[in-house]
């Protein structure tokens, strides 16, 4: 979500770079030293939602461990038991619709989060 809004953001920027700099050259670079502080913003991002997660994930406690799978697994459960028709009676379709999407948002964000700890522990082991 984050790569998609500094995508965005570049895009603007390269837009207006080209409007306001007529040497080609010189608004290339531009827009080379701003993508390239993009990056290192969205790396340090990604940095540090790996630190929560790999903190979450040597945790103490079962709980503090297991979470976010055990959430997952609820939601996918409910999913999967309105599909095979075991809903509470009056369960408006609206509901069951923002159901899926936490499912789906969840289900991305768990993803992202553990490619997000697997990139950080290789770049720190490159360090």
């Amino acid at each position: 979500m984050i790569g998609k809004a500094l995508s965005a953001i570049a895009g603007l920027i390269g837009t207006a770079i080209d409007k306001a700099i007529p040497d080609k050259d010189e608004a290339a670079r531009l827009k080379a030293s701003i993508n390239s502080e993009l990056i290192t913003l969205s790396a340090s991002e990604l940095e540090q939602a790996g630190k929560i997660i790999t903190a979450e994930a040597d945790g103490e406690s079962w709980l503090q461990r297991n979470w976010r799978p055990v959430t997952m697994l609820t939601f996918t459960g409910l999913v999967a038991a309105h599909w095979l028709g075991w809903t509470a009676p009056g369960l408006a379709e609206d509901q069951v619709l923002a159901l899926l999407e936490i499912v789906k948002i969840g289900l991305g964000g768990y993803v992202v989060g553990r490619s997000a700890e697997k990139v950080v522990r290789q770049w720190s082991c490159k360090q």
